[in-house]
């Protein structure tokens, strides 16, 4: 189930992100959960499955009607499960009244998913 972040949750966070090439880096992370936290279009979600967080998903509110998906992150270890894929739909849900759309980060996973 998607659950809403919160700042109890950064390290949590920090580390799923981290998995994506382009949150490598420590600089780069810090500043992508202080936009998380500081930024009111932004929106950071955390996938739980039982008592474990196993992905996360952001998206970046880019008008009335059109939500961008900024980033999307699976642990390795609970990859090609179809997570990825199910978070999404459960974004979908949340954002009923949205168009969903991806970032160029995010545009080949949701291309190869057919959520594109």
């Amino acid at each position: 189930m998607l659950i809403r972040y919160k700042k109890s949750f950064e390290k949590i966070a920090m580390g799923l992100l981290s998995f994506m090439p382009t949150e490598k880096d420590l600089k780069q992370l810090l500043q992508t959960m202080k936009s998380y936290e500081s930024d009111d279009t932004l929106q950071l979600f955390l996938w739980k499955v039982e008592e474990d967080f196993i992905g996360a998903i952001g998206v970046r509110k880019v008008d009335d009607t059109t939500v961008a998906i900024q980033h999307i992150t699976v642990n390795p270890s609970h990859r090609h499960q179809g997570v990825g894929k199910q978070m999404v739909n459960a974004l979908k849900g949340i954002y009923k009244d949205k168009t969903l759309v991806a970032n160029e980060h995010t545009e080949g996973f949701l291309t190869h998913c057919d959520l594109a």
